[in-house]
């Protein structure tokens, strides 16, 4: 059986008296790749190998399951039913930053110190899609990307507009993008765990700072996505040359290139 994360470093990160397994391959800047639903699947650590290609250090941390195993229906809703209930994680309430943001902050910065560069990229993904704006209240992030948020769920009106951040944060992070710095988004759009009412509220408040990638997933597209697409840089990618989701991917690595290489 072929490990998952062959040729990924491993080690332990403290912060806020939380101890984690940590994985890194590559060299040059840090890009913090937060997993989605259900942990560190095979795709997202070749997601987190492609990073390292560009010129980057991949930083995985574990967040939730088990690291490297392959997804199934059944691990998928045993790790939402435990990060649901986790108070690590913020799922249903509004203006809330979850706060297992507090511990990803401490590791960027400690990666930033010991990779150097300009700053950190950050990617969180479904569950964790929302974490990389958060985030973004420490100036070491300067080149978060969201894809495919989901949370708050997108349960009312109020919650599909929600970005899973306090009021006190995205103020910090509206100065940010004033500033100068730029939040890359991806969907699909057919996705109804990230809703495009969430999109719609990034470009209400972050303005032309925000840039929206959205992947045709209706009925009938000439590319084939299911209209269930929701992974965009792992599970549901085509990394054909040529379609909509290789080139999201290749505008993820070339934001990261550009913001951390220069």
């Amino acid at each position: 059986m072929v490990d998952a994360l062959d040729g990924f470093e491993k080690n332990r990160f403290t912060a806020e008296g939380t101890t984690r397994t940590v994985y890194r391959t590559g060299t040059g800047p840090a890009v913090i790749v937060i997993s989605e639903m259900p942990g560190i699947t095979p795709h997202v650590a070749e997601f987190g190998r492609k990073v390292a290609a560009s010129g980057c250090t991949a930083v995985l941390p574990h967040v939730f399951g088990e690291d490297g195993r392959q997804p199934t229906m059944g691990y998928t809703a045993k790790s939402l039913a435990q990060g649901c209930i986790s108070r690590e994680f913020t799922t249903m309430a509004l203006n809330r930053t979850s706060p297992i943001t507090t511990w990803l902050r401490a590791l960027a910065k400690a990666e930033h110190a010991t990779c150097g560069g300009p700053g950190v990229g950050v990617v969180g993904m479904c569950f964790t899609g929302g974490f990389a704006l958060a985030m973004m209240v420490d100036d070491v992030v300067v080149a978060p990307v969201l894809s495919q948020p989901s949370l708050p769920f997108p349960v009312g009106k109020s919650h599909k507009k929600g970005l899973g951040i306090s009021d006190a944060d995205l103020k910090v992070v509206q100065d940010r993008v004033a500033a100068g710095t730029c939040v890359l988004g991806l969907r699909f759009t057919g996705d109804r765990l990230s809703p495009p009412e969430r999109f719609e509220h990034l470009r209400e408040v972050l303005g032309d700072g925000f840039i929206a990638v959205e992947i045709d997933s209706s009925r009938g597209n000439p590319y084939g996505h299911k209209s269930i697409a929701h992974s965009v840089l792992t599970e549901d990618l085509d990394d054909r040359e040529g379609t909509p989701t290789r080139a999201a991917l290749d505008q993820v690595l070339a934001f990261f290139t550009e913001r951390l290489l220069g």
